[in-house]
């Protein structure tokens, strides 16, 4: 939505949230869904956004954070006028109201993000490092604003917040300083697929959103493998600062071909109670998502060979992103 047209009612809404905010105490336990980007993240979101115990950022959230509390009455019928019914970069269905990654409406607050590097997408490592496996006080200071915002739009009679945000899968230390109970589920998919995937999302986003023209496929393909490598390792650096129980990975295959026993499985584990209201509306929406069919994933020659040849096993002599962490030679 335009900045300009926002900015007075945006005043309005801190004036009128701001005691609430310095009085707001997030729950200190929320399920903090990360994972690799194409790795399921978003289908386990939708799946658990529908328990209707969970609080979480959504579309009618996440488009204007800095306005949504305001104006929530009226956002949520004029995007189910505006929005497409599928999403665009893979025609995913989505509506107003389906949950949404908070990083897209992080980027409504900060422009410390993983969406500068969309933005601009031929300095995307530059920002990935800078962005996604550091962060500064400020984003420290609007991370936690906008959970509180997300617990005043959507946390009315609810329990828990539920996060989804591929980058947090870097972020761990930062989380578990806000969020010293955070529970995590891990996704976990072939990196091969993944990364293709992301490249095939990332080219897409360019032509959408992008300021700079979109790199070309192969070395799309380098750099996106190589941000994979850096993001993993940044979360087994971090996996010792979990506390044991607070940790679970999900098999991505596994959550595709059964997704309702799945999320019973990730209910069982954290011991959450609400499972016996949530079991419904989740098997609905899994249901309903049965149909979906994902777009065919596929690469010029020439990027799929590099591909492989970047995420072969390390012991067949290839380390994913010395190039470029080095580029072709």
């Amino acid at each position: 939505m335009p900045g300009l047209l926002l900015e007075p009612l945006a005043w309005c809404q801190a004036l009128l949230v701001r005691r609430k905010l310095r009085r707001l105490q997030v729950p200190d336990d929320p399920v903090v869904i990360v994972g690799h980007w194409r790795s399921g993240t978003t289908f386990l979101h939708q799946l658990l956004g529908a328990d209707p115990a969970m609080a979480t950022a959504r579309n009618c959230f996440t488009v204007a954070p800095q306005v949504a509390v305001l104006l929530k009455p009226l956002l949520v019928p004029l995007l189910q006028r505006l929005m497409t019914p599928t999403r665009p970069i893979d025609a995913v269905a989505w509506g107003a109201m389906d949950p949404q990654e908070d990083e897209i409406g992080l980027a409504r607050l900060t422009f410390e993000t993983n969406m500068a590097g969309v933005a601009f997408p031929r300095h995307y490592l530059r920002h990935f490092r800078r962005r996604v496996l550091a962060w500064t006080p400020h984003f420290e200071r609007q991370l936690l604003q906008f959970s509180k915002l997300t617990w005043l739009h959507d946390g009315a009679g609810k329990r828990r917040l539920l996060i989804k945000n591929s980058a947090h899968t870097a972020r761990v230390p930062l989380l578990l300083k806000l969020f010293p109970r955070a529970k995590f589920v891990l996704l976990k998919r072939d990196p091969v697929d993944s990364v293709r995937s992301l490249v095939q999302v990332k080219q897409s986003l360019a032509e959408l959103v992008a300021l700079q023209e979109p790199l070309d496929e192969v070395t799309q393909v380098e750099e996106t493998a190589a941000a994979h490598q850096l993001m993993m390792n940044a979360f087994e650096a971090s996996r010792h600062l979990i506390p044991p129980g607070q940790l679970m990975e999900v098999d991505y295959t596994q959550l595709v071909a059964h997704p309702l026993e799945t999320v019973e499985r990730i209910y069982q584990h954290f011991d959450l109670s609400s499972w016996p209201q949530a079991r419904a509306p989740i098997a609905q929406r899994a249901a309903a998502a049965a149909h979906y069919r994902a777009r065919p994933v596929q690469l010029s020659d020439e990027a799929e060979a590099r591909l492989q040849e970047l995420m072969q096993p390390a012991d067949a002599g290839a380390v994913i992103g010395q190039t470029p962490l080095g580029r072709r030679h």
